[in-house]
């Protein structure tokens, strides 16, 4: 299994909202209530840009959540498995980890989470049926989407063609 340069991380893979819901909602929800602490990313120091094939960290007071889209439709959320303190070794590339490095992040940390949003992409092309993690604070929310085979990053209200199911 592909470990992205990780130390210790072993995705696991989830094509379908039923499985996520299975495997991950009850972590999930208990996170409603507690304080984003920080994000950590992948940073590419040498183009100095986020390397959006990594994982993404989430730490709500202790408890990180790490999510991460590859391929077409595969999402793997683990759970306190990846240490930033530790390099992420990916050939080619000189990266480490970044507390909030964009700034919509840095708005964010600090804020009580309100809840988890599963967004499941509803239009009619190679997407649809793709499900995005949503956290949702008091005045805003950040989205890691599925940017096809890597992560892409959100803080805008769902696109139409996403249906929102709570797990709150």
């Amino acid at each position: 299994m592909f470990d992205f340069g990780i130390v210790g991380y072993q995705p696991m893979w989830l094509n379908h909202r039923s499985d996520v819901v299975r495997e991950h909602a009850h972590r999930l929800r208990g996170l409603a209530g507690r304080t984003l602490t920080r994000v950590w990313m992948a940073w590419d120091l040498q183009d100095d840009e986020w390397f959006c094939d990594c994982p993404v960290l989430f730490d709500f007071e202790g408890e990180q959540v790490e999510i991460n889209h590859y391929k077409f439709d595969d999402l793997s959320l683990t759970w306190n498995t990846i240490d930033p303190g530790r390099p992420v070794r990916w050939p080619g590339f000189d990266l480490r980890w970044r507390t909030e490095p964009l700034p919509g992040l840095r708005a964010l940390r600090g804020q009580s989470l309100k809840g988890v949003e599963l967004l499941e992409w509803t239009g009619s092309d190679l997407a649809q049926g793709n499900i995005d993690v949503s956290f949702v604070f008091e005045t805003s929310r950040v989205t890691v989407f599925n940017a096809l085979d890597e992560n892409g990053l959100s803080f805008d209200l769902p696109d139409g063609r996403q249906r929102s199911h709570p797990l709150y």
